[in-house]
């Protein structure tokens, strides 16, 4: 039996052992989804239907305040947290210890595969800590490592550079966003962290943008490795970064069902082709979902293990059309990260009879040959006159959080 072979039969024997309990349960929101047993894996996905935001959303205003997806009592619940709503409403989640533990292992798992694993780690936790899931889960799974575990919310970010170096950690956790700007005022406050080697980032594409990459080497110092991994709330932790192959995430398989489709026919794409990422929870067996359509697109590639080509893509729902061409907010990213004079930048959609327009204000010194270069390699990139027009440094909104560079006008 391959390894592909025994993982398929792993998976076949969580999926079944959650189906079962699902039912015996009497977990309300999957009455009638979902068969006791199936035979096979191929059987699962061509009988059982996709779930998708909405149904949760829907599930939610008809079961408030958790819904109905609940495979036991509520009183054996413990721990909540909830969505950051970027793309709509937040919505609350349930989870039992266990449950709650399912997602820690995974989140060790990213730990380790980003090459912490001694005793000595020093991690700090650059997040505002509010109810969103990846903060808890992957300070928790820090302190059963038995690393030193700092959090970091509350504060200003001088103040946690200065927290930082007091205590010499070896890994930073924030999102990419986040890491460039503590980058660049590291810089200029002449801050050093000699013993730092690692950038954990999530929360947006860049982690795995190969210009944000190598922006962040070239603030933090070359010693020091990014390292991508992402997840969702309704999930838990899915993938981290292949250390050998950085850009590329590797989905923790023995945790996850996963299945690369085309949005628009429902097929399985082929390797290297592009499709959205849908899910199925193997280990998360207090609000399970199955087939879960996560809107993220991504490219297949088996290693052969399920890979992500280049990370998350972009989300299906971000896309703008814009004169005919399809305009992904990572595609802007990419070239926006091209010019290192750029700190932030911001990205003004408008629809004017029905035509949707695209211009973009960065924070600069008031270059005018670093926005005309910027305009050309829009323009190289999407054929499209995209106007872009400079403001002074420390204008836009500092980004800690997921990263809103889109304003809707």
């Amino acid at each position: 039996m391959t390894s592909r072979q025994s993982l398929e039969q792993h998976q076949l024997e969580r999926l079944n052992a959650l189906l079962e309990l699902v039912t015996a349960e009497g977990n309300p929101f999957q009455r009638g989804r979902v068969p006791r047993q199936v035979a096979s894996l191929e059987e699962f996905r061509t009988t059982v239907g996709f779930t998708e935001k909405q149904d949760l959303v829907d599930d939610r205003e008809a079961h408030p305040p958790f819904g109905s997806n609940l495979t036991f009592p509520l009183d054996a619940y413990s721990r909540f947290c909830q969505t950051s709503g970027t793309t709509g409403r937040s919505l609350a989640w349930a989870d039992t210890a266990e449950s709650w533990q399912a997602m820690l292992d995974c989140w060790k798992r990213v730990h380790q595969a980003a090459g912490l694993t001694s005793p000595s780690e020093r991690l700090f936790f650059a997040f505002s800590y509010g109810p969103f899931l990846g903060f808890w889960t992957a300070f928790e799974a820090a302190i059963q490592l038995g690393f030193l575990s700092i959090p970091g919310g509350g504060m200003r970010s001088e103040a946690r550079l200065q927290m930082m170096q007091r205590f010499d950690v070896t890994a930073l956790c924030c999102t990419p966003t986040y890491a460039l700007r503590l980058g660049n005022l590291a810089r200029s406050l002449g801050l050093a962290f000699p013993h730092l080697k690692a950038l954990m980032v999530a929360g947006e594409p860049g982690g795995s943008l190969p210009e944000v990459r190598q922006r962040l080497t070239d603030l933090w110092g070359a010693q020091v490795r990014v390292f991508d991994h992402h997840g969702l709330t309704e999930t838990g932790p899915v993938s981290h970064e292949d250390f050998d192959c950085p850009g590329r995430l590797l989905v923790m398989e023995e945790a996850f069902l996963a299945e690369v489709l085309d949005p628009e026919t429902g097929r399985e794409v082929d390797e290297g082709e592009t499709g959205e990422l849908i899910l199925t929870t193997l280990h998360r067996t207090a609000c399970p979902l199955f087939r879960y359509r996560t809107g993220d697109l991504v490219r297949k590639q088996l290693t052969p293990q399920l890979a992500l080509d280049g990370g998350i893509l972009g989300r299906i729902d971000d896309m703008v059309l814009v004169r005919g061409v399809n305009v992904y907010p990572g595609a802007v990213e990419r070239i926006v990260r091209r010019i290192p004079e750029i700190e932030e930048y911001r990205v003004i959609q408008t629809t004017r009879d029905e035509m949707v327009e695209l211009r973009l204000e960065v924070e600069s010194e008031g270059n005018g040959e670093l926005v005309s270069a910027l305009e050309d390699a829009l323009w190289d990139q999407f054929q499209l006159r995209i106007p872009v027009s400079s403001v002074a440094p420390g204008t836009l909104p500092e980004q800690e959080f997921k990263a809103k560079r889109w304003l809707k006008e």
